[in-house]
């Protein structure tokens, strides 16, 4: 009996699912820009160390990173949508989209993204963020990146609301595979102490945005 308790404790562990990698990023001590420039969610030296981390590929050009700033999700979204391209070197194929949310453009607490009632236009015609998720779906290849930047908001009924849950929820309907999750401090390291510095327009209480990784699925 104790052996069979044991390998049945063995199995539960190999089957249970590992957390997705949560990692912290910090400012330098000394970096100038820390707080995010006003209507952006991420700061200069976070979309930096994006280019670092994930446009830069052994024996490849650096990839491009297209920026969007979303800042509503109502009819001809794209039409309104900020962009800036970031490329080093020769051009080549897109296969990386950063997606600034700005916390007034995310859904409500009590949305439901992926149910409800079916759209007249499907797919990357569907308006909101089913729409968005479809539309950057069709742009990118396989294992091409979407990354979704975003922090919490107060709403005066539910206090901090996280908007991430839906989100990705409604990735993962449009062909996107949630891969990791980084948390970007809007804080300065100072000794053993972080010393907040939050964005002028965060809501009390937040202190970091979320960058989430998404990859793109294409079924042959």
């Amino acid at each position: 009996m104790p052996t069979t308790d044991r390998h049945s404790q063995s199995t539960v562990r190999r089957r249970t699912t590992r957390p997705l990698p949560t990692t912290l990023w910090l400012p330098a001590p000394n970096e100038p820009d820390a707080v995010p420039a006003p209507g952006s969610v991420l700061p200069a030296w976070a979309i930096e160390k994006i280019r670092t981390e994930f446009t830069h590929r052994p024996g490849q050009a650096p990839a491009p990173l297209l920026k969007l700033s979303i800042r509503d999700t109502e009819p001809g979204m794209d039409a309104r949508t900020p962009v800036i391209t970031y490329a080093d070197g020769a051009p080549s194929r897109l296969s990386m989209l950063l997606a600034e949310l700005h916390p007034n453009a995310l859904p409500a607490p009590a949305d439901n993204l992926t149910g409800g009632a079916v759209s007249e236009m499907p797919g990357a015609m569907e308006e909101g963020w089913p729409g968005f998720f479809h539309r950057a779906h069709r742009l990118l290849p396989a294992d091409g990146l979407l990354l979704l930047a975003t922090r919490q908001r107060r709403d005066a009924d539910a206090g901090l609301t996280d908007p991430l849950v839906s989100l990705i929820a409604c990735a993962r309907t449009a062909g996107f595979r949630y891969l990791q999750h980084l948390i970007v401090a809007h804080a300065h390291p100072a000794a053993d102490r972080l010393i907040p510095a939050p964005p002028a327009d965060a809501d009390p209480g937040v202190i970091h945005s979320d960058l989430i990784v998404l990859t793109a699925i294409h079924h042959t």
